[in-house]
Order: structure tokens, then C-alpha cells, then sequence
């Protein structure tokens, strides 16, 4: 009896480590959760691949309803698959340290996350400040939180990852153009010359997936830029490093 917290990587159902199939193979329930990104397979896949059927699990059922999935570990083996890494951009610790009281055992297998994955933009990882989320500007009309990081770390010369929001029960996601036209409004409440049209900024799409997509250059370029099917997630860079400014260089066309 135990819960399996399984990172599921970033693109499909062909990510999965050999270690969580087998892990997955072995359990009596799946989960997977809904909301946090966005893989490039359906549901069927997953479930044809690792040969079991998969219970969708919003956020309500994973943050209230985990006594459920905790109790079915006490006596079953259950899986909880999440997109990405466990504990990366998004953590599940609360399922965790509830499982981990009630005396159940826990395994956990980690996977590629976002927070990785932006290497491919040849801008060095220990080089990014805080990170920082950008909500859609609807539900928060005085949104200053992502900017006012993005300015904390330019001042240390620090590059800053901007995860994008998603709704995915409303099939609805975060583009990297809708992402900088709200900074940009933002940045006319605050003034502060932060955010500009000749701002460099690197786009991403699809990030650990064959079709990923980066854009880097000045911002009044890359907004109108089509990244095409989703996640998607903005890079704010700081000082660079000749090397890193020669990788983006590959970006810019």
C-alpha cells in the first residue's frame, strides 16, 4: 500500500520515466491532475500507453478531496500523476506531508519540469532570480506582482521566468502576446521604463516537446509573433553573458 507522486514530464505519454511506469503498472487507482499545465497527447493516450484507466483530478479534488486519495493508499497502491515535476513550477507538497502523517507510505519520481526545460534558451540556469506568474489581467485588474520581480531581479542582473496562466476547464491558456501586452499595460500604470517596445524578451512554446518554439528580440517584434499551440511561458532576461546572447542569437529569426 502507498501513493506514487509521478512527474510525467513535459510533452506526452512517451516521457514518462521507466521507474513511474513501472510504478503506475503496479497500482490499483490513477489520478491525474487537471490543472496545472498542459500535455501534447490526450487522456487516451496516457491510458493506452500505461494500460490503466486515469481519473481526472481538478484542483479542488487534490487540495480538498486528497483525504479520499490518501484512504485509497491504505489500502491499494495508488498513483498521482502530475505534468512536469511534483515539487517544480507547481508543487503538490500538501498531498505529500497528508500522506506522510496518516502513515502512508510515499514514493516519489521526479521528471523534466519547466524550470529546466528554459536551458534550452541557452540562458544559464543559475542566472534566474525569483520566478514569477502572470494571471490573466480580468481576474486581478491591479495586477503589479509580476513586474515589480521582473524589477527586483534586473537589478541584480538576474533573468526572470514568467509561468503564464491557464484555465484548462475553460480550455483557455496564457499566450506569450497576451503575457506582454499585460506587462506592458502595467507598465503605463506604473512608469517606471521597465517594459518598453525595445525590451528584450524570449517567448516559449511547447518547451521539452520536438516542436518547441523560442523567440527571442525586442518586445515590439516578439508579441506579434504566433507561438502556436500551448503551454507557453516568457523570459525577461538580465545581464548576459556573451555566450548566452550568441545561443539567442539562434532564437531571433
Amino acid at each position: 500500500m502507498a501513493l506514487y507522486i509521478i512527474g510525467l514530464g513535459l510533452c506526452n505519454q512517451f516521457d514518462v520515466t521507466l521507474r513511474g511506469l513501472d510504478l503506475i503498472s503496479k497500482s490499483d487507482v490513477v489520478y491525474l491532475e487537471g490543472y496545472t499545465s498542459l500535455l501534447q497527447c490526450s487522456l487516451a493516450d496516457l491510458e493506452d500507453k500505461f494500460g490503466k484507466k486515469i481519473i481526472i483530478a481538478n484542483r479542488e479534488m487534490s487540495e480538498q478531496g486528497e483525504d479520499k486519495i490518501i484512504e485509497q493508499a491504505k489500502s491499494g497502491n495508488v498513483a498521482f500523476l502530475v505534468i512536469g515535476d511534483p515539487f517544480s513550477a507547481t508543487t503538490h507538497v500538501e498531498i505529500f506531508k497528508s500522506a506522510k502523517t496518516s502513515g502512508v507510505e510515499v514514493q516519489v519520481v521526479n521528471n523534466a519540469s519547466i524550470l529546466n526545460a528554459i536551458g534550452i534558451t541557452g540562458l544559464q540556469l543559475y542566472k534566474f532570480g525569483k520566478t514569477t506568474s502572470i494571471p490573466f489581467i480580468e481576474d486581478h485588474p491591479n495586477l503589479v506582482t509580476p513586474y515589480n520581480v521582473i524589477s527586483s531581479n534586473q537589478t541584480l542582473g538576474m533573468h526572470t521566468l514568467c509561468l503564464l496562466d491557464l484555465k484548462p476547464d475553460l480550455d483557455r491558456f496564457m499566450s506569450v502576446n497576451e503575457a506582454l501586452k499585460i506587462l506592458v499595460s502595467i507598465e503605463g500604470r506604473e512608469g517606471k521604463g521597465l517594459i518598453s517596445d525595445d525590451t528584450f524578451v524570449v517567448g516559449c512554446a511547447r518547451l521539452g516537446c520536438e516542436d518547441f518554439v523560442v523567440k527571442a528580440g525586442k518586445l515590439s517584434d516578439v508579441i506579434e509573433f504566433d507561438f502556436g499551440k500551448y503551454p507557453h511561458c516568457l523570459i525577461i532576461p538580465g545581464k548576459m553573458h556573451f555566450i548566452e546572447e550568441e545561443m539567442l542569437d539562434f532564437y531571433k529569426n
